[in-house]
């Protein structure tokens, strides 16, 4: 099947799930779950044979990590879908009521997007995350993962299908055929790209150059998830002991990954007795430290260069730059971070106020780990991506960022003509 009709089949489906009863969509990640579980050997088996020649290719081992789908991971993904069975339907709740004159009422309903197209990296377990957030939100889905878990993804994408084919116990409805597309290469991108009559948004998963490419060669709207170039500021006024376990968390709890920290700031006033503690604990986990000269004045660690603060590294690395207080620190950040997710850790309100007020990021934490910046982690069911653009969603994306709305008049035979005319007047009374 070419892209052109998979879009196409997808945007038939969309318009037939928006209007999926609840207790449907629910059915349908039940039945999902069971089936990641019951036929988790053979999707084991899809993602060793990812492995074995993601290894042969010489993949990182961070990289190699996220690319594994092994019994824990399918427990996590099913784990996440009955936290998503639990979650409110996003769909058809009244936003607004406006009595505009008396049997002329106006409502504005969230509803589905419609037809998605996600490119994401080499993790399986995003594959399950995107598609069933999007069916509970009543979106069509087309989905292009990383080559490396090419064979992961493809056996997911059936099992879903799969599941989702089945009639729900006594009824005679199903969720729609189509609702899910998985492309297998780069060249489908491209394609997916040109179908703006069939796709309503794109998500796509990466690098900045990466979403800029997408942006740069599609007239489908793009909700752009940049790279994580997130940093963790101490200041002068920090628990060092916090700080040194926030700093460590944020960069090795997984580094593979956009929330990571990779940049470490550190207020001058503590550099002193912060710097020797939080590199003693980075070393004993094997962390690479780049630093500026002011650091290195004080730690012997690797010189850092202007590119380094520039780095997603995604890898067992961190820049760290000694700066004259929290304002510098906020220059920094607004000027080489990627407007992600960023921290302070002070044990001063007024100073955390300004950082969190300052700093241009979709997120910005105060006295906690940049790890926390996930859709399962905040409560919307995991997320389709991680948006750092301003329009529509920001942050973590999940159920709510997959809706928009539309606006339902309902009249009893008003035309215009009269109130132009002045013969009636409107209302706008608030219901």
């Amino acid at each position: 099947m070419g892209i052109s009709e998979k879009a196409k089949k997808a945007k038939s489906a969309a318009i037939l799930l928006s209007a999926v009863k609840t207790d449907m969509k629910n059915s349908a990640l039940s039945k999902i779950a069971e089936q990641l579980k019951s036929r988790s050997s053979e999707i084991i088996a899809a993602n060793q044979k990812d492995l074995r020649l993601a290894e042969k290719n010489k993949i990182v081992k961070p990289l190699l990590k996220r690319l594994k789908f092994d019994e824990g991971k399918i427990a996590d993904v099913c784990a996440g879908i009955e936290s998503l069975i639990k979650l409110d339907d996003p769909v058809g709740k009244t936003l607004s009521a406006t009595e505009l004159d008396m049997g002329l009422n106006l409502y504005k309903v969230s509803c589905p997007i419609g037809v998605i197209g996600v490119v994401f990296e080499s993790r399986p377990d995003a594959l399950v995350q995107i598609s069933t957030l999007c069916l509970k939100s009543g979106n069509a889905v087309l989905l292009k993962g990383g080559s490396e878990a090419a064979n992961t993804n493809k056996i997911l994408a059936k099992v879903i299908a799969d599941a989702t084919s089945e009639k729900a116990e006594g009824r005679s409805e199903k969720i729609p055929v189509g609702w899910i597309q998985l492309l297998e290469t780069r060249q489908h991108v491209a394609e997916m790209l040109k179908q703006d009559d069939y796709i309503d948004l794109v998500i796509p998963r990466g690098s900045n150059e990466f979403v800029r490419y997408i942006m740069n060669h599609t007239n489908i709207p793009v909700l752009g998830h940049a790279e994580g170039i997130c940093h963790v500021y101490v200041d002068g006024q920090a628990d060092i002991n916090m700080a040194v376990k926030i700093a460590v968390d944020s960069k090795c709890q997984y580094v593979a990954v956009c929330n990571a920290v990779e940049t470490l700031l550190v207020d001058s006033k503590i550099a002193k007795e912060f710097l020797p503690k939080v590199k003693a604990v980075f070393d004993a986990k094997n962390v690479e430290l780049r630093g500026c000269k002011k650091t290195r004045s004080i730690i012997k660690v690797k010189p850092a260069m202007e590119k380094d603060w520039w780095t997603e590294y995604l890898d067992y690395i961190l820049s760290l730059k000694v700066v004259d207080g929290v304002d510098e620190a906020i220059e920094h950040i607004n000027h080489y971070g990627s407007h992600h997710t960023d921290a302070i850790v002070t044990q001063v309100q007024e100073t955390a106020e300004r950082f969190l007020d300052l700093v241009d990021s979709a997120g910005v934490f105060w006295n906690c780990s940049t790890r926390f910046s996930d859709g399962y982690r905040y409560g919307l069911g995991a997320e389709v991506g991680i948006s750092t653009t301003k329009i529509h969603a920001r942050g973590p994306v999940g159920l709510e960022g997959l809706v928009i709305y539309k606006w339902k008049l309902l009249g009893s035979g008003q035309i215009v003509a009269d109130y132009a005319d002045g013969r009636r007047k409107f209302s706008h009374r608030v219901l």
